[in-house]
């Protein structure tokens, strides 16, 4: 599996970068370097992803045989957040993100560098297809998020993620508890080891730290609940897409990969205790253990409904409002047309 994975290794965080990416697009439109259009063929197809459970239609189409059978050639690049995998699209190193790639990160992107790219695929989640949640330790006496008044609370890397974590503690009525951005493979240890008292975090975390015995869920779902006001209200928070540049240069072959995509999608809807090994080797969670990972939904880009769309929208003006965009992001033209 791992000799099938290309890692691509993000470079170091550091003060000047960070306030680039959290304050204003401008900033980020340094990193969009020119890029020359790859149209051939038979192009490599590179695609970022970060290892967490959304990213499984990606990961199956990958195994059994999807992409191979179009005839396409697709690298998976693992990213070690998000933010990474954006930049990827934009310095023209990555072609597309696969699912669980952060919205708000691609809509950073496309801010910087208008029609970057198109969403082909998004992950919508809530309290019944969870992807997102707080944990604490399993001992921990935390019944609710609002008891977390003045305690340490990890947040997955990122913008999207730490803008979410500080949002849902607030509108939880906490406005004094310290947000540590930690990467996601340290969100367990850390709470073993007493380094935070509870974090937001994104699955396979919770089952991997449930099946070991040292954490427990304190509420799943929060970003339906606390941002969009409705626990099953679908949470776009991730989304596979593919650069127009790419898009533009290789039209059939974006058909073909799509398609192949989607067929990923339809493995995991239909038949999800097939898919679900797929995690293994490229999330944290492997063997048995993968039958325990709660899955979020798929839309296609052709199954957007207007509620759908007024949802995203929603999400996207939550950065706007927070200031994290420096102008708002329409969702509807992001979307991948055929």
């Amino acid at each position: 599996m791992k000799n099938r994975i290309a890692i691509a290794a993000a470079s170091p965080e550091n003060p000047t970068r960070r306030r680039l990416l959290t304050g204003a697009a401008a900033g980020l439109g340094s990193l969009a370097l020119p890029r020359m259009a790859r149209a051939q063929s038979n192009p490599k197809i590179r695609i970022g992803y970060w290892p967490i459970a959304a990213g499984l239609p990606f990961y199956a189409a990958i195994e059994k045989g999807y992409f191979k059978e179009a005839g396409l050639d697709v690298e998976p690049l693992k990213f070690a957040g998000a933010q990474q995998v954006m930049e990827a699209m934009l310095s023209g190193r990555a072609d597309g993100s696969a699912n669980g790639t952060g919205s708000a990160n691609l809509a950073i992107g496309e801010i910087a560098s208008p029609g970057l790219l198109k969403i082909i695929v998004s992950n919508p989640s809530n309290v019944k297809n969870v992807l997102d949640e707080f944990l604490v330790a399993k001992d921990a006496p935390y019944k609710a998020i609002s008891e977390l008044k003045g305690k340490r609370v990890g947040s997955g890397p990122g913008i999207q993620n730490v803008t979410l974590c500080k949002t849902v503690l607030e509108r939880a009525g906490v406005t004094d508890a310290t947000v540590i951005e930690l990467p996601i493979g340290q969100h367990v240890g850390s709470i073993a080891a007493n380094q935070i008292d509870a974090v937001y975090t994104l699955e396979p975390t919770g089952t991997v730290g449930r099946i070991n015995g040292v954490t427990r869920i304190l509420e799943p779902g929060v970003i339906a609940h606390y941002v969009l006001g409705d626990p099953m209200a679908p949470w776009f928070g991730g989304s596979a897409s593919l650069t127009s540049e790419f898009i533009k240069a290789n039209p059939e072959v974006t058909k073909k990969y799509i398609a192949a995509y989607a067929r990923g999608v339809e493995l995991v809807r239909s038949k999800p205790d097939e898919a679900r090994p797929f995690l293994k080797g490229y999330t944290a969670i492997e063997g048995p253990l993968t039958s325990e990972v709660p899955l979020a939904a798929y839309t296609l880009h052709s199954e957007f409904t207007k509620s759908d769309i007024a949802m995203f929208q929603k999400f996207y003006d939550l950065f706007t409002d927070k200031k994290i965009f420096e102008k708002r992001v329409l969702v509807e033209p992001m979307i991948y047309k055929a």
